[in-house]
C-alpha cells in the first residue's frame, strides 16, 4: 500500500521539528533520527516516536486543518464566497480522485495509524523487560498511541467509507478502510476491511487506551496530549455514530468526570475568552499545540475561516439568535474587493492580538458530551425525554432565552429537531456536521454560491447526503498495493 509503509521516522518526520518525550509539546528540537525497524528499543525512544506521531497528527494536512475542516466545509454550515479556491470542490460537492485535500487526509491519517501501530507493537513487546521505574511512562505512551490510532481511523472511515449507521439502517458490511493492527512493511499487499470492522478496531483501541491509562496511573497535564477524558470522549463519539446510545451516554459521562466536569461559559465575555489562544478553552479535553510560535500561518484553520472566504451560512445565522453567547466570536470584515469575510470565529485568538493563525483546534470538548447524551437518551429504546432535556439544557443555555427545560420541546420529534440544530450551533467549526447529516438521513440545502453578492442562493436543495462516499485518492489506487476504489462513488453526489 503506497501511503502506509514508512521505513523510518526520518528525523522524527521533519528532521528537527519535534520535541522530547517530556510534557512540553514543540518546546525543543530533536535531531537524531530513529530507525523504525530497530530504533524503538527503549522507553525514551518510544516517547520520541510518539511525539513524531503527534506531529503528523497535528499537521495542517490532517487534524491541524484538512481533516478537521472537512466535516463542516462539506455541509450546510459553510458559505464560500468564491474569492479563493480553497476547499471549493469539497464545499460544492464536486470532488475528484485527485483532490488535494482527500489525498493529504488519506496520507497523513495513515502516517498516524502506521506509526501508532509500530509504537504499540514495540512498546508491548518490551513491557516484560522494562525497568520498574519506566513502566508507568511506557503504559502512558501506549495509551496515547492507541487513542491517536483510534482518532485517525475514525476520521478515515468517516471520510472514505459509508456512514456505519444511518437512522437505524446498518451499513457496517460496506467497504471500509485498511485496518492496521500490525505495522505494514514496504511493498505489502493490503485490503480494505468492512466499515464494521473499522469501528470494532476503533472501539477496541479506545478501550485499550483507557486500560493503559489506568495501568499508568498518570497522564500528562498538558491537554495537547491524549488523556483518559479525551479517550472516553472519542469513544462516546464512536458509539453515537454506531447508534449504541447507552454506551455513548456512559462514555460521555466518564469523559466529563475524568476532565473534572468543567463548567461551561454562559456570557459573551466568558465564551469569547474560551478562544483567546494558547489553550484557553477550559471546556476542551484535547486540542492542538498551535500558538504564536508554532502555527500553520496561511494554511491555518483561522485563515480558511477568514481570508480564504469561509463563514457561516445564512441557514446557520437564522438558527443562531442575536442574544446567543456563541455569536460573541462572530464578526465580519470587508476586503479590498468589497467582499464580506468572516472574522474566523473560534479561531480568533482574541487574547493574542486577534491573529487567526494563532487559534488552535479544540478537538474533543465537554459540550459535545452533553449533546451526545441528549441524543442518546432521546434515541435509546426507552426514549427518555426528561434526561435528554436535562443534558441538552446544559448547552442550550448558551442562548440566554433558554433558562429551563420548560423552554425546550417536550415531544420526541420536536426535541430531536432541536438537538440537530443545537449541534449545528454548538459544534460549528469543529468538523462534525457532514457526519451528522449523513447519519440522521436528513435533507439539506448545500453548496451556497454567489448570485449577485451579497445575494446568495443554494446550488443544491433538499438533498440527502447519507449515501455520499468520497473517493479513495488516485495515487493510492494506482500504486497497486491492493486498495480498491469506492465503486460508483460519483453517483452518490448531487448533480447541480
Amino acid at each position: 500500500m503506497k501511503k502506509l509503509h514508512i521505513k523510518a521516522l526520518a528525523m522524527l518526520l521533519l528532521g528537527g521539528s519535534m520535541v522530547s518525550c517530556g510534557d512540553d509539546f514543540l518546546d525543543s528540537k530533536i535531531y537524531d533520527g530513529i530507525d523504525i525497524e530497530t530504533g524503538l528499543n527503549s522507553v525514551n525512544n518510544i516517547g520520541y516516536a510518539l511525539n513524531g506521531t503527534y506531529y503528523s497528527f497535528y499537521r495542517y494536512y490532517f487534524a491541524g486543518n484538512y481533516a478537521t475542516s472537512f466535516g463542516d466545509i462539506a455541509s450546510d454550515l459553510a458559505y464560500w464566497n468564491r474569492s479563493s479556491s480553497h476547499f471549493n470542490a469539497i464545499n460544492q460537492f464536486t470532488p475528484s480522485v485527485t483532490d488535494t485535500y482527500l489525498s493529504y487526509i488519506w496520507e497523513y491519517g495513515y502516517k498516524v495509524v502506521d506509526n501508532s501501530a509500530r509504537i504499540i507493537k514495540a512498546g508491548e513487546a518490551m513491557k516484560e523487560n522494562v525497568h520498574e521505574d519506566e513502566i508507568a511512562d511506557l503504559d502512558m505512551y501506549l495509551a496515547e498511541a492507541y487513542a491517536l490510532r483510534a482518532y485517525a481511523n475514525l476520521v478515515l472511515v468517516n471520510v472514505f467509507a459509508h456512514q456505519v449507521m444511518v437512522d437505524g439502517q446498518d451499513f457496517s458490511a460496506q467497504p471500509g478502510i485498511v485496518v492496521i493492527n500490525e505495522p505494514v512493511a514496504a511493498g505489502t499487499m493490503v485490503s480494505r476491511s468492512t466499515v464494521g470492522d473499522a469501528y470494532t478496531s476503533i472501539v477496541n483501541d479506545l478501550k485499550s487506551s483507557i486500560n493503559y491509562f489506568e495501568l499508568a496511573g498518570q497522564t500528562k497535564e498538558n491537554r495537547v496530549y491524549m488523556s483518559p477524558a479525551a479517550a472516553w470522549g472519542l469513544l462516546s463519539r464512536a458509539y453515537l455514530y454506531m447508534e449504541k446510545f447507552d454506551e455513548s451516554i456512559d462514555a460521555a459521562k466518564k469523559a466529563l468526570a475524568a476532565a473534572g466536569d468543567p463548567a461551561l461559559a454562559y456570557t459573551p465575555a466568558a465564551y469569547k475568552a474560551l478562544y483567546n489562544g494558547e489553550g484557553s478553552n477550559t471546556e476542551s479535553f484535547f486540542y492542538l499545540a498551535i500558538n504564536t510560535s508554532d502555527n500553520w500561518s496561511a494554511n491555518s484553520c483561522g485563515t480558511l475561516w477568514s481570508n480564504y472566504s469561509y463563514g457561516p451560512t445564512p441557514y446557520l445565522k437564522s438558527i443562531m439568535t442575536d442574544g446567543d453567547v456563541r455569536r460573541a466570536v462572530w464578526s465580519w470584515n470587508t476586503n479590498d474587493k468589497g467582499v464580506e469575510e468572516f472574522g474566523s470565529g473560534k479561531f480568533g485568538a482574541y487574547g493574542l492580538g486577534g491573529n487567526s493563525a494563532y487559534g488552535t483546534n479544540y478537538l474533543i470538548n465537554a459540550p459535545e458530551m452533553y449533546l451526545n447524551q441528549a441524543e442518546g437518551y432521546l434515541r435509546s429504546s426507552s426514549a427518555d425525554i426528561t434526561n435528554a432535556q436535562n443534558a441538552l439544557l446544559v448547552v442550550a443555555k448558551r442562548n440566554p432565552a433558554i433558562t429551563s427545560v420548560a423552554d425546550l420541546p417536550s415531544d420526541k420529534d420536536g426535541l430531536m429537531s432541536f438537538i440537530q440544530e443545537e449541534r449545528a450551533r454548538e459544534l460549528f467549526q469543529e468538523g462534525h456536521r457532514l457526519y451528522d447529516l449523513r447519519r440522521w438521513d436528513v435533507s439539506a440545502n448545500l453548496a451556497q454560491d454567489n448570485v449577485s453578492y451579497p445575494e446568495i442562493d443554494w446550488a443544491i436543495t433538499g438533498f440527502k447526503i447519507s449515501d455520499c462516499v468520497y473517493p479513495i485518492p488516485a495515487d493510492e489506487i494506482n500504486a497497486g498495493f491492493g486498495v480498491t476504489q469506492n465503486e460508483g462513488w460519483q453517483n452518490t453526489f448531487p448533480k447541480k
